[in-house]
């Protein structure tokens, strides 16, 4: 027999079981593991795609504002040479890859309000006209509190959380009191006063409570002679880190390049971890409908020992036979995984609608449940804010994930579908007849 006669013939035969079993025991199983898969996969998507936009939040925050895509570090006569740093900036100026060059030095500090709170912080000296001259970075330093202006040498732009907790605002004085720096640098000085002039808010809790902001000029007085400029190198593509780093290396040898990947290896790891953790649990799904259809699989090959042992003494092949029952499960596990993308893909793309519903439901639930209860706390019921902060976050889709769900769940389906009619292949004509 031919492949396209056997294919033809495994079709024949799997669609009229499949019309016998429009009704009974089995109509009920093949619906039940077809919605478990389609829920599966749609909740794995609606769950990967908000987490991606989740984390990818922090992500940008982090690339834009402290990392970049690759830090560029000075030798001790690399950068701060005039001659070397005009031709690493002419050269970054030739690449057509990169979409922005930053040059800043950063020193840690432990910094004092006027009303003798303290905190720690990260300063970065930065040029005065980054706010304009990078989109990006005006982009995730939002400010809601005076004007990001480091135009003066004790000017200083800080972060939200920084500002509570030294009880500062615009206008107010902090003190640099204690700062990293050279040999040439006090640790402790109480002459390092600043001005603040705005304060910012980013999408990373991070930065808002430990990154302040001062000029340039600033940075290379307060933090020494020894304190080395890096350059912040944005690329267009994300990706293209490692090969822009083998050209960095191989033109400037004496100069350190570390990739974003690299810088932040242990907070990615961390979201990596998180983010494996939450699919094995959603994955547990799968399982469940795996061994739903296996099951249901093993009851209909029992029940249909009859027309096996038929087709069987016609010249079926058992193995032929068994690929009847895999096709099913095979159409299964296609029926539920394309119902599941396509709810997934508009859960995802409406999430900011879903989450809004959610929070409106919850709201009149509650207060349904309260006026019933105690009319008098009616008052007091106010909507979840968590729906809101989650309604703010733009969810994420990469294609090749959506594909690998999908795939997982068709294979699922059919390798529980494979394994439950093995017992195809025990079978004999003359059992049957005998049990007959």
């Amino acid at each position: 027999m031919s492949i396209k006669k056997g294919l033809s013939w495994i079709f024949f035969v799997s669609r009229r079981f499949a019309k016998v079993d429009r009704k009974g025991s089995s109509a009920v199983t093949t619906t039940l593991a077809t919605l478990g898969i389609c829920f599966g996969v749609m909740t794995l998507i609606t769950v990967i795609s908000v987490m991606n936009g989740f984390q990818h939040s922090f992500i940008d925050v982090i690339m834009e504002i402290s990392s970049y895509h690759i830090r560029v570090e000075s030798s001790a006569d690399g950068l701060e040479n005039g001659r070397k740093n005009e031709k690493f900036e002419s050269f970054c100026a030739a690449e057509k890859s990169l979409r922005s060059v930053t040059p800043f030095y950063e020193a840690q500090a432990l910094v004092l309000g006027t009303s003798g709170k303290e905190a720690a912080a990260m300063i970065k000296a930065l040029p005065s006209s980054i706010y304009s001259d990078d989109p990006a970075f005006k982009k995730h330093v939002q400010i809601y509190a005076g004007t990001f202006d480091i135009s003066e040498a004790d000017d200083i732009v800080i972060g939200s959380e920084l500002a509570r907790r030294t009880g500062s605002r615009p206008g107010s004085k902090i003190n640099l009191y204690a700062l990293s720096g050279g040999n040439d640098v006090d640790l402790f000085s109480s002459d390092r006063l600043f001005t603040v002039r705005g304060i910012f808010h980013t999408g990373y809790a991070d930065i808002n409570a430990s990154f302040a902001f001062i000029n340039l000029e600033a940075g290379q007085k307060y933090f020494g002679k020894d304190a080395k400029l890096i350059y912040g190198v944005k690329l267009f593509d994300e990706n293209e880190d490692s090969k822009m780093i083998g050209k960095i290396a191989s033109k400037f040898p004496d100069l350190k390049s570390e990739s974003w990947k690299s810088y932040n290896r242990s907070f990615f790891g961390a979201l990596r971890v998180e983010k494996n953790m939450l699919m094995m649990l959603v994955f547990l799904i799968f399982v469940v409908v795996a061994i739903n259809i296996f099951n249901g699989m093993r009851r209909m090959v029992y029940e249909r020992r009859e027309e096996i042992s038929v087709l069987t003494a016609f010249g079926g092949r058992p193995s032929s036979i068994q690929s009847i029952f895999v096709m099913q499960g095979f159409l299964t596990g296609l029926t539920g995984s394309v119902l599941g993308v396509i709810l997934g893909l508009f859960l995802s793309i409406n999430m900011e609608t879903v989450f809004i519903l959610l929070s409106k439901i919850s709201y009149y639930a509650t207060l349904f449940a309260v006026m019933i209860v105690n009319p008098a706390n009616g008052d007091f019921v106010r909507e979840n804010p968590m729906f809101m902060l989650y309604a703010s976050i733009p969810p994420k889709i990469f294609m090749n994930e959506v594909f690998m769900i999908a795939l997982f769940g068709i294979y699922s389906s059919l390798l529980a579908s494979f394994w439950a009619s093995r017992a195809v292949l025990k079978m004999t004509v003359v059992e049957v007849m005998r049990d007959e």
